[in-house]
């Protein structure tokens, strides 16, 4: 069931309706006949369509989405400490450690669009090994934002960190804030200061994650778990 939900979690960020369909038909996993229950997820329409294939073809299929290697068993990751016990929006927050004021101002501003962000240097308990944590939070985000400071692009640790989420197909946001993205994300229009404020920032990334497929339902999902307390 973990595996399943891991899976199911992973098209819905990755994929359209369409594409889900196409990685389907691609892997010989028939969708006709699935029963969603009337929702309109692509998760839970995932789910359904895995339900009925044998753990063998999940196993195949999580390895097709790198969420599992080749031949492994399956162990579900435990997200970082901070978002252990919430429901909402899980936005990593790449930054260099002299700009982590930056990145926590960004992230208690995100706070009021149900968006947990994940600042590193702030998040990760003293006693907690540090890289580990990081790697959970890369594991488990639904999608991560790039604070290009002064400095970003010579970080060893932010540039893997981009790798990772372009590696899994996760929605990447360029923020600008004194440094052009470099790399592959380089040709994707960053997102500019432009003298705003942080609750200013936060609005347009509400906006950016709401009208992007790969997150569009995962954060409506967020909100409507939260305005159901």
């Amino acid at each position: 069931m973990a595996l399943l939900e891991k899976v199911g979690s992973e098209l819905q960020s990755r994929y359209t309706y369409t594409d889900i369909d196409a990685f389907f038909a691609a892997l010989d996993i028939s969708t006709s006949n699935v029963d969603s229950g009337g929702s309109n997820s692509k998760r839970v329409y995932a789910k359904a369509v895995l339900s009925r294939v044998p753990e063998a073809i999940l196993l195949k299929v999580a390895g097709e989405l790198d969420i599992v290697s080749a031949g492994s068993s399956f162990a579900q990751v435990t997200p970082p400490r901070n978002w252990q016990d919430t429901k909402a929006f899980r936005l990593f927050i790449s930054h260099i450690s002299k700009d982590k004021l930056i990145a926590t101002r960004l992230k208690d501003a995100l706070a009021k669009y149900d968006i947990a962000g994940f600042v590193a240097h702030e998040d990760i308990h003293p006693t907690l090994p540090w890289q580990d944590e990081i790697e959970r939070g890369l594991q488990t985000m639904d999608a991560l934002i790039a604070v290009h400071t002064v400095g970003f692009s010579a970080s060893i640790w932010t540039q893997q960190e981009i790798g990772y989420a372009l590696g899994r197909g996760t929605k990447v946001i360029s923020f600008k804030m004194g440094e052009d993205p470099t790399g592959f994300i380089g040709k994707h229009q960053a997102l500019p200061r432009r003298n705003r404020t942080a609750e200013q920032i936060a609005e347009e990334i509400d906006k950016l994650l709401a009208a992007d497929p790969r997150t569009a339902e995962r954060l409506q999902e967020a909100k409507d778990i939260a305005r159901a307390f």
